[in-house]
């Protein structure tokens, strides 16, 4: 069982990792002087998808 906890753990961290790598992504399109709305809406879709995935494993 410490074992599976330690597993959730590092799969939470390594969620949070990409969802950061993501809004930096954002943040980065958002700032350039013609932002690629395809590219934003891509990113925000999985950096929610990823913020879901979090709270799920959060719940469990």
């Amino acid at each position: 069982m410490a074992t599976e906890v330690r597993g959730d753990e590092r799969l939470i961290r390594s969620l949070r990792t990409k969802h950061a790598e993501l809004d930096r992504l954002i943040t980065q399109e958002e700032r350039r002087p013609l932002p690629d709305s395809t590219r934003l809406r891509d990113l925000k879709a999985r950096r929610l998808a990823l913020k879901d995935r979090i709270m799920r494993q959060l719940g469990e």
